[in-house]
């Protein structure tokens, strides 16, 4: 199961839901593509800032290890573990850029896939939106809950980590 970060992007209009096929969904985890072409992963998702900053470590690092006389293996292994370094911090490297931005993160959220991902996430962030002006007056009954209830946050529990809450159905 993958776990992903939401991000809701700055807003065009009053309306949340008209933004809501904007959202992004960073999932957390190792990215083979950010470690295969590291500077073509980049400029595909725009992170300008970081493939400055990543030519500019390359480019001194290369020129430090040469002039040291390290050898070509050396150089190349060097360049394969910042690669790697990158795929598994790409995430990261792309939530950054989002926050940059001025996309505002909305919550962590798993699933099987992306789409599954999506709808559970859908399914709760539709529940608390506010009702819209054009609304129904008379809508359907609330349909049965797919999942049980999220159990008490730490703060009203006074439960810290993993733990289930006192008294609760195992």
């Amino acid at each position: 199961m993958s776990v992903y970060t939401v991000h809701e992007p700055p807003q065009r209009g009053a309306d949340a839901l008209a933004d809501a096929e904007r959202f992004v969904f960073v999932r957390d985890g190792f990215y083979w593509w950010a470690f295969l072409l590291t500077p073509f992963w980049m400029l595909r998702h725009r992170l300008w800032l970081v493939l400055v900053i990543y030519l500019v470590i390359i480019a001194c690092l290369d020129t430090a290890l040469r002039l040291v006389g390290a050898a070509s293996f050396v150089i190349t292994c060097v360049g394969l573990l910042i690669s790697l370094l990158v795929g598994f911090e790409a995430g990261t490297l792309r939530r950054f850029a989002l926050r940059r931005r001025g996309w505002r993160n909305l919550g962590i959220v798993s699933g099987d896939d992306l789409e599954d991902a999506e709808r559970r996430f859908f399914d709760v962030w539709l529940d608390r939106a506010p009702p819209r002006s054009g609304a129904a007056s008379n809508p359907s009954p609330p349909s049965p809950p797919s999942q049980p209830p999220a159990p008490a946050s730490a703060a009203t529990s006074g439960i810290v980590g993993l733990f289930p809450e006192p008294g609760a159905q195992r």
